[in-house]
Order: structure tokens, then C-alpha cells, then sequence
């Protein structure tokens, strides 16, 4: 057997130093590969997480824009204050959890979502899901205010400055208002812009613009103000211009992520947050929630002679002819905002200027803006995604103040009716409260109401019996034998005697004492009284050429009817709400309620003297549920006193401010008007569900018949200053959430 082995080939060897350390660096390499795919996870995770917190709080946000006016409004409404089981849903603590609920900021995928997708057995990763049952870590009063912690998670921005970025604060003299408003989102007639505001307001906030000032001094406009408009799209004004509001506010801070930062280990920096109501009087050429159709008559011809400045407000709108004209300059350009849509031709002409095709395509506003340096003239509310616009808009319980119940156990301490129906707001009241029978409507009895030393008094008048035996229907009691009553300016008939035996004197004015000395002794041993006989600023006849009975009313002679009622004068009895008294509790059986559409077997208004309105310091208002007629010329004649401090005229001039509400006008009186000439502002309380539109600028003759287009005159601007407002306008909201930047 023969054997061999094999050669020696080289030595070779195995370093352990070696292997540990390549492997220790792979090891590591794996170990921090690892690690960086864990913090990226965990970074894409909480990216994701923020992203998620982002878009909740702006659903969230957006669904308090859309709840606060509701509870508001709710606030100011019979019986809120009655239990808490009714008013605690108003708080803003509940308007806050009622948002969180809206927004759907509590499930990553809503139910019905889930139902329709038929994942039943899905799993999520990311869920995002909360219960967020403790809405008081997520929202906060503002630091550093402390009032109400426990039932409130707003600070009110009423009797305090918050400080640097925060509105220009109200004040209030009314004990439940100052408590309440951080606790519910109170609006209400006892706000005022006071002494806090005066350095605010006085500030000039400019937009490059050296001689624009918002704020006027508070000792005169302390209800409503000139204040900035906010940058937002929606175009009731244009951004950072100056426009007649109030603006109510409330600021909270708000961290969603701070409920489960626990869970999350998520911090993110608390945003605060302002609420605001401004309270917006119809200031606009055209102003109206409903439906209205606009460039064209009824008869289908185009509007002529029709001057339009400013802004444009309707609820739904089509434009069907050209909406204002092209050389109206950039400061009152026409601009046409809507809350419902808009139809517009394809060669729509706003203010001159030609409208894109499809206007509210995404980037064609910013395009227009870019090209043309100018606010966008078209615009809806839902353009912007923390705003919500309200008119306040009654329809034709606007009209009528005897169809609403008194309210009472209210949050705010205004009612709702006597915020927002304007025959409640008149300051003078004139009612017809009995007929003679159901065959024969001639009105007998009249109720007139009038403030005197801030107190409201009722003078019933009988229009076949002055009550007192032998003395003619229209005299009224002065004072007893003797004793002294002063009529002021007021010319007046006076009676003095008793027992149906009387003397007279006519014409008389001043101071009178009713004694034998002036009058002599009609009735020898008696004791008399004195009366005097007013020169009615109303009275009850017949529409000439009509069967039709008429309430006449003659603005020019309530100065002086006033002055011998020792009323409070026409600065305080400014407004006049013409009703008739169809309830049983203080009117008659025979009387029915006005129809709205009116009928010629209703009653109607005759406004005659009414060219002059100068005697009343602060303008005049009508409200009524009957047709009207206007019979004279209209608000012709200018103030001949110097402006209230901080305003400048237009080159109009200066007009007392008058409003006309009435469901229906009719001009003339015994014959058609050849043609009628308007100016100023015109709206309608047409309701917002009308099928059929509103044209605002078409006028009837007193037969009926329309006027034709060519006898139309029409002149409209907005209204820019407080002093312009009437003593009865009607009222919007304009809701905007915005950050507070630090």
C-alpha cells in the first residue's frame, strides 16, 4: 500500500479583531438605519398628526361661524332665560363642544362614510380619533383674564381692553350684559362705542392711503361707527375700506392638540382667536335678502336714467342688463355680493367693467385682481371660509308691530322683535282701533302714542265725540280751572267752561291759564276745565276718486302737535308706525288684519306735507302695513344747520335721513305723475323663498298702472356715514372668525 499527503500549501490565519469589528460597524449601520426609519415614522407620523389637528380646527372653526349667530339670535328670544336647561345650550362652552361635534372633529371617518365604503372590518392605522370630551383643555379665555372660568371659554371684548391685536372694544352700562357676554354671545342695544374706544377709533388705520380715517368721536356716534372693512372676499364692502357698522367680539384661545398631548406626545403653540358680529345697518344702493332681478324692468325694457354708486346685496340675483355705469370712478364702483348665487350674461357689464365667463372659477378672481389692481366686483359669501353673512330680514312682520307677542325671560336684553321689526322701533305709534260696524269701515277711534320724558303715554282719539258733552270731536283735556298749560310754538283753538256750555279762542300759542279773567264765565258757579284742539298731524277721509278710507298723515305739523302733547320733541319722536288694531284685546271685532299683497278693501296711507322733514333733527321713519301713497314731493328741502362734527356732505347735499317702509307705494294722489325721480338707497323685505323676483326700481302710478322706463329717474349711492341713517333701517350681520397674530 502505498501512501501520500498532501504538499504544505501557505500558512493562513483567522483575525477575530477583524470579524467583531466589521461586524460591530454593519451591526451599527443596521442599528442606525433602523433608527432613522423609526424617527422618520415617527416624523412622518407627527406631521401627519398636525396635518390632521390643521384640518380639524379649521372644520371646527368654520362650524362656530355657522352656530354663534343661531344661539345669538336664540339669546334674544322669548323664554331663553327661563331654565338653563333652555338657555345652557347658548353658552359658548356648549357652542364650542356643539362645533366639535358638527366638524366631525371627533372620528378620523364619519359613520356614514364608513356605512357606504362597506369596510367592516377595516383597520386603521392612523385614526385620529377622539373622544375629546373635555372641551376646556382645548378651549380657553385669553391669558390673563380670568372672569367667569367656570362657566365660560370666551373672553368679551366689552368695558375692558384685551390688549395689542384685539378689536376696538364696546362698553356697557347694564349689570346682566357685562356678566353675560362672556358666557353667551350677547348682542344687544346697550352696547356703545364709549371713552375706551375714543383713542382707537381717533387712530388713522390706512391701507396706503394718507387721508382715510375710520372712527368718528364717540360723544356723537356712539351706537354705530366708521370702521375698516375686514379682508375678506365676500363683497358687501370692498377690503380695508371704511363702511357704518357695530362690531361685537369675543376672543378664545384654541389647542386641539393639548386634549390628548398625553397619548401624542404632540405640542402645538395655542392660536388665539377673535368671533365678531359686526352689526351692519343696509347702507348700500340696493340692498335686499331676496330674489331680485336687476337691468331690466317688468315690461322687459333696460333700466334708463339709472345711476348706481357703491355696492349691490341680494340674497339670489340675475343680472340681466348692464348694473351701473362705466364712469362712476374706482371709489364707487358698482359691486354686486350675493349669499344664494347669482345669474349673470355672458357680456355682463358691473360698474363699467366687463365680467369674466364663470366668474367664481377658482384663480379668475385673483387673475382679475392682478390685472385690473382693483376689489373683484362680483362675490359670495361661501368664498371665504370663516365668514357668514345674515341680513336681518322679517318679512312682513316688519310691517306690522301688533302681531307679535310681548317677549320676556330673555338672555340679551334686547328682544328679538325689537331688534329686528322695525314697526316696534317707531318712537311714535298711530293706530286705528274701532270702525263703525262690519258693513261701514270709517274708522271712529284712533290710539296715538308718544314718548314724553322718556315715558310712552296713549292719547285716545274719538273722531265723532270729543267725550265731553258740547264740545266738537278733536279737543283734548289741558288742565283744570285756573291752572296753566303751555303749548310752546304750537298754534291751537282753545275751550274752557263745563256742563255743555263753552267760550272759545282760536289760534292761540304759549303759555295759557284757563280762567274767568281770559275767557270770561260761560257757566256761573261751575267748575271748568280747558281744552284745546291741536292741528292734527293725521287725520281719516277718503282717497279722492275712491271709495277707499285713508289713514292722511302730515309730517310737516308734528313739531308743533308734539310741542302741545309737551312730548318730547321730533330729536326723540323721529318715527312712525302706522298699524291698524285687528286684536281683540284692545282693537275691535270689525277690524281685520291688512293683507300683504294690499287690496283697495284694506285701508291706505296718504302722505301728504312731507317735502320738509328739516324739523326733525335726526330724519324721519315710516313703517306701516298699508299701501301708501305719496301725494306731495318727498324729503326735497336740506338741512339748513351746520353738519355734526365729522361729517362732510355729499355734493347732493345735506338731507334730513328718511326710510319708507311699506309693503306697497304707490305715487299720486288724484292723477297719474308724469314721471318720478328717486334718490338715496332702495330695498326689499321680500322673503328670501320668493319664487318670483323683486325689481327694485319699478314704480307705480296711483291707479296702478307702471311708470314707463323713460320716466324714471333714479339716482343711488350708499350711505357712508353714520348721520345719514334714518331712525329705522333694517339690520345685517356679518360673522368673521380671524386669527389673532401675536
Amino acid at each position: 500500500m502505498k501512501t501520500s499527503s498532501p504538499k504544505p500549501g501557505k500558512p493562513g490565519f483567522i483575525s477575530y479583531v477583524l470579524v467583531l469589528t466589521t461586524g460591530a460597524i454593519l451591526t451599527m449601520l443596521m442599528v442606525f438605519t433602523y433608527r432613522q426609519a423609526m424617527a422618520t415614522q415617527v416624523m412622518q407620523s407627527q406631521v401627519q398628526l398636525r396635518n390632521d389637528y390643521s384640518e380639524k380646527e379649521d372644520a371646527i372653526l368654520r362650524s362656530i361661524v355657522a352656530i354663534t349667530p343661531n344661539r345669538a339670535i336664540r339669546a334674544m328670544q322669548s323664554g331663553s332665560g327661563s331654565s338653563t336647561t333652555i338657555s345652557n345650550p347658548l353658552r359658548w362652552r356648549n357652542i364650542f363642544d356643539e362645533s366639535l361635534a358638527i366638524s366631525n372633529a371627533r372620528t378620523s371617518i364619519s359613520p356614514e362614510l364608513l356605512a357606504k365604503l362597506d369596510a367592516s372590518t377595516l383597520k386603521k392605522g392612523n385614526s385620529g380619533d377622539s373622544t375629546l370630551t373635555s372641551a376646556n383643555r382645548i378651549f380657553h379665555q385669553i391669558a390673563g383674564v380670568n372672569d367667569n372660568l367656570d362657566t365660560s371659554y370666551a373672553s368679551a371684548g366689552i368695558n375692558r381692553s384685551l390688549g395689542t391685536g384685539f378689536p376696538v372694544p364696546l362698553q356697557t352700562n347694564d349689570y346682566l350684559t357685562t356678566v353675560r357676554d362672556s358666557a353667551y354671545p350677547i348682542i344687544t342695544n346697550d352696547k356703545f362705542y364709549g371713552a375706551l374706544a375714543e383713542s382707537y377709533l381717533k387712530d388713522k388705520v390706512l391701507n396706503g392711503d394718507g387721508d382715510r380715517a375710520y372712527g368718528l368721536p364717540v360723544a356723537t356716534y356712539s351706537k354705530f361707527n366708521i370702521l375698516k372693512y375686514p379682508a375678506i372676499n365676500f363683497g358687501y364692502a370692498k377690503q380695508g375700506d371704511p363702511f357704518v357698522a357695530k362690531r361685537n367680539w369675543w376672543a378664545f384661545t384654541m389647542d386641539l392638540a393639548d386634549h390628548d398631548d398625553d397619548k401624542t406626545a404632540t405640542v402645538k403653540v395655542p392660536r388665539d382667536f377673535v368671533i365678531s358680529i359686526y352689526e351692519i345697518p343696509s347702507q348700500l344702493a340696493i340692498s335686499a335678502s331676496s330674489f331680485l332681478s336687476l337691468g331690466q324692468y317688468a315690461s322687459g325694457d333696460a333700466w334708463q336714467n339709472v345711476s348706481i354708486k357703491g355696492g349691490v346685496f341680494a340674497g339670489k340675483a340675475e343680472v340681466q342688463g348692464a348694473l351701473g355705469v362705466a364712469e362712476a370712478d374706482d371709489e364707487n364702483r358698482v359691486t354686486l355680493a350675493s349669499r344664494r348665487g347669482m345669474t349673470l350674461p355672458n357680456d355682463a357689464m358691473i360698474g363699467g367693467k366687463s365680467v369674466p365667463d364663470n366668474p367664481f372659477t377658482p384663480g379668475v378672481r385673483e387673475a382679475y385682481q392682478v390685472t385690473e389692481g382693483e376689489f373683484f366686483p362680483v362675490s359670495l359669501a361661501s368664498e371665504s371660509g370663516r365668514v357668514a353673512f345674515i341680513p336681518i330680514n322679517r318679512g312682513p312682520d316688519f310691517f306690522d308691530r301688533l302681531a307679535h307677542a310681548a317677549e320676556t325671560n330673555t338672555v340679551s336684553t334686547t328682544t328679538w322683535n325689537n331688534y329686528s321689526v322695525g314697526a316696534l322701533q317707531c318712537a311714535m305709534r298711530l293706530d286705528i282701533t274701532q270702525t263703525k260696524s262690519s258693513t261701514d269701515s270709517e274708522p271712529t277711534h284712533l290710539r296715538f302714542s308718544y314718548l314724553k320724558a322718556g315715558n310712552r303715554v296713549n292719547l285716545d282719539i274719538n273722531l265723532i265725540s270729543s267725550g265731553v258733552a258740547g264740545l266738537p270731536p278733536g279737543y283734548l283735556f289741558a288742565c283744570n280751572e285756573d291752572s296753566t298749560y303751555n303749548f310752546g310754538t304750537a298754534v291751537v283753538d282753545l275751550a274752557y267752561g263745563a256742563s255743555g256750555v263753552f267760550g272759545y279762542q282760536m289760534g292761540m300759542t304759549g303759555s295759557v291759564t284757563y280762567n274767568n279773567a281770559r275767557f270770561g264765565d260761560p257757566v256761573v258757579g261751575a267748575f271748568k276745565s280747558g281744552y284745546y284742539k291741536p292741528s292734527y298731524p293725521f287725520e281719516i277721509k277718503k282717497r279722492p276718486l275712491s271709495n277707499q278710507w285713508c289713514v292722511w298723515i302730515y309730517p310737516q305739523r308734528f313739531k308743533n302737535f308734539l310741542a302741545s302733547l309737551n312730548a318730547d320733541d321730533a330729536s326723540v319722536n323721529h318715527s312712525l308706525a302706522v298699524n291698524v288694531d285687528y286684536t281683540t284685546a284692545t282693537g275691535s271685532f270689525f277690524l281685520t288684519k291688512p293683507a300683504i299683497p294690499c287690496t283697495d278693501l284694506d285701508y291706505g296711507l296718504v302722505l301728504q306735507e312731507c317735502a320738509d322733514f328739516t324739523a326733525f333733527p335726526k330724519g324721519f321713519s315710516l313703517v306701516s302695513n298699508l299701501r301708501s301713497y305719496i301725494g306731495d314731493d318727498f324729503n326735497i328741502v336740506q338741512y339748513a344747520t351746520t353738519p355734526p362734527t365729522g361729517y362732510t356732505p355729499p355734493a347732493e347735499g345735506y338731507y334730513p335721513p328718511c326710510s319708507l317702509f311699506v309693503p306697497e307705494k304707490r305715487y299720486g294722489l288724484e292723477v297719474d305723475p308724469r314721471a318720478v325721480n328717486l334718490d338715496g338707497q332702495v330695498g326689499s323685505l321680500a322673503s328670501e323663498d320668493a319664487v318670483d323676483a323683486t325689481r327694485p326700481l319699478d314704480s307705480k302710478t296711483v291707479s296702478g298702472e307702471a311708470f314707463a322706463p323713460d320716466r324714471i329717474t333714479v339716482n343711488l349711492r350708499p350711505i357712508t356715514h353714520p348721520v345719514e341713517l334714518p331712525p329705522i333701517t333694517m339690520m345685517n350681520w356679518l360673522v368673521v372668525l380671524e386669527e389673532r397674530r401675536k
